[in-house]
């Protein structure tokens, strides 16, 4: 009988190369369609994939990580500039075209064609790390009328920078605790805090620059 409940309980509890095969394929699929609908939480994925990363044996699990969500990221933005530069050239416009729009309020959008304008390429690495300023920036190269070789070119540093900022948060919050949950959690609050930080201290100047 004790024998039967220790088989059960180890084919109940995945093994770390389940864990993988299972993992790495749906964190790539999550942070790809994050990137393509901007409302998939990819930061918090991100972190949570790296806390688990952290508390494994395998190795090159955190670098398996960092490749799969720059990958993804990498693909996810090109793939959405591509489809937004072929609602530029529509004459009807397009769907992505407008979801890109929606999301760029036109003082974001103002501000990122100066920025635009002002640094070039760099500013699309600042993009990726602001919480909600990768879409005013990709549409002002839209604007700017930016081949897609050239966007690919500045954005790949950028995907990179970006999953490299929410693994180290990540490895932060599973270096803390033992439990591999408990740094979940906590990567996962880290990381609401960093994409609420940049909105909250914009409420706070309002008041003094009003």
């Amino acid at each position: 009988m004790r024998w039967w409940l220790a088989a059960a309980a180890t084919t109940a509890v995945p093994t770390e190369s389940t864990q993988q095969a299972l993992g790495y394929p749906s964190l790539f699929l999550l942070v790809l369609i994050g990137a393509l609908v901007p409302v998939v939480p990819t930061g918090a994925l991100v972190s949570s994939a790296a806390v688990v990363a952290f508390h494994q044996t395998a190795p090159f699990s955190l670098a398996m990580v960092f490749v799969t969500a720059s990958l993804a990221a990498f693909l996810g933005d090109a793939t959405l500039y591509w489809l937004g530069r072929r609602g530029m050239g529509s004459k009807n416009g397009s769907r992505w075209l407008e979801a890109l729009r929606s999301r760029a309020p036109e003082e974001r959008l103002a501000q990122a064609q100066q920025r635009l304008a002002e640094h070039n390429v760099a500013v699309l690495v600042l993009s990726r790390l602001v919480p909600a300023g990768r879409i005013p920036v990709m549409l002002a190269c839209l604007m700017a009328k930016w081949p897609l070789r050239r966007f690919v070119r500045g954005n790949l540093p950028a995907c990179l920078a970006w999953a490299l900022t929410y693994q180290l948060i990540g490895i932060l919050g599973g270096s803390l605790f033992p439990e591999p949950w408990q740094g979940v959690v906590t990567a996962v609050a880290l990381t609401v805090v960093v994409s609420a930080a940049p909105s909250v201290w914009r409420r706070i100047r309002r008041p003094r620059a009003a």
